[in-house]
């Protein structure tokens, strides 16, 4: 996968790709994924210094609002991503509204404590993270996007990661996200799942050329 040498990707964006978000934790997250492939710059990075909005009710609009938004003040190729955790037994939640579970000015530790509480009388914990990218090539959309399934702990686990990491086991492993290296994480990773359908498909697609 990233083997493929098509063309040289750096080339392609003038040696950088703008991800429209200002989360630090996801930057620094694909870009450990991406392994030096080309250069992502945040938007505080890039000098772009807007706040976005997610104001869909579902992660592939919100993140296609938010990689178009973008794209129409730089004219750049750009990507963005939305990423919910999903708590089969909560009938999804908290979903797309992950980030402000516990409200508009909440934190981590507030949105976990009320996703722990609302699974306290339950012992169905199953849940799945998904993520979508919408990247913007040439004025065209395409959306790619990555799951990982696990269940959700009684407890944080782990100092590690950002998010609801401390609280998620993926399938496969007895750790939490914030247990594990980044590393350890990308071997399970809804971001990383859909970060390398977005790079096989820019080393394979004609109109990058």
């Amino acid at each position: 996968m990233f083997e493929k040498n098509i063309f040289d990707l750096t080339q392609v964006f003038m040696n950088k790709i703008i991800f429209a978000t200002n989360n630090k934790n996801k930057v620094e997250e694909v870009k450990s994924i991406l392994n030096n492939r080309f250069i992502v710059c945040g938007l505080q990075e890039a000098g772009i210094l807007v706040d976005m909005e997610e104001p869909y009710d579902t992660l592939e609009e919100n993140a296609r609002a938010k990689s178009t938004f973008i794209y129409s003040l730089t004219k750049e190729s750009c990507f963005s991503e939305d990423t919910g955790l999903e708590v089969f037994s909560l009938n999804g939640e908290p979903g797309v509204k992950s980030a402000r579970y516990a409200g508009e000015e909440c934190d981590n530790k507030k949105n976990i404590a009320k996703l722990l509480q609302q699974l306290s009388h339950t012992e169905s914990r199953e849940a799945q993270f998904k993520t979508v990218i919408s990247l913007i090539l040439n004025g065209q959309e395409y959306q790619f996007t990555g799951i990982c399934k696990g269940v959700i702990t009684k407890a944080e686990k782990g100092l590690n990661g950002f998010g609801y990491d401390s609280v998620f086991i993926p399938d496969g492993s007895t750790r939490s996200f914030a247990e594990m290296t980044m590393e350890e994480k990308n071997i399970f990773s809804h971001r990383k799942k859909a970060t390398i359908q977005f790079i096989d498909f820019l080393t394979t697609h004609h109109g990058t050329n």
